[in-house]
């Protein structure tokens, strides 16, 4: 015969699961809601940032001097002359690297010896030989970028 305080134990667990699920089940389709509602934010998020990228690019491509391969015939490039023509304008590594459309990890590269620029990059430094302190920090400014002096 099996014990009454096992069995009268047992029917109250079944009864309170039973009623938290009755009372808990606007909360779940709540919570639910609250879900699909923030992979869809999600989803738009990544959409916006994705557009941002986007757009970010193509201010560079109308800021950035429009220079061909071909204008690169006949340009020599010096390591000493990256260095000379950066300091020249009063910028970072970095913000001379926006200038050109590189990053600043390929600057220190081309300074030091490390690396070359390619044929497209050669032009686009070789258009900038020209460029004053004033219109180098006018062209950084356009492209959003925090003209920050060098640090020396």
């Amino acid at each position: 015969m099996p014990n009454i305080a096992i069995i009268l134990r047992q029917e109250i667990l079944r009864l309170a699961r039973r009623e938290a699920r009755s009372q808990t089940r606007g909360l779940r389709k709540t919570a639910a809601q609250w879900r699909r509602d923030i992979a869809e934010l999600k989803r738009q998020t990544s959409k916006l940032q994705a557009d941002v990228v986007d757009l970010e690019r193509q201010a560079y491509k109308d800021v950035l001097p429009k220079v061909t391969e071909a204008d690169a015939e006949g340009v020599r490039f010096k390591a000493q002359g990256v260095t000379a023509q950066r300091k020249r304008l009063g910028l970072s590594a970095a913000s001379y690297g926006k200038l050109v459309g590189v990053t600043a990890h390929t600057i220190y590269k081309w300074e030091h010896g490390v690396a070359r620029p390619r044929r497209r990059q050669l032009a686009a430094l070789a258009s900038l030989r020209s460029l004053g302190k004033r219109e180098a920090h006018a062209r950084l400014e356009k492209l959003g970028a925090n003209v920050a002096p060098k640090k020396a």
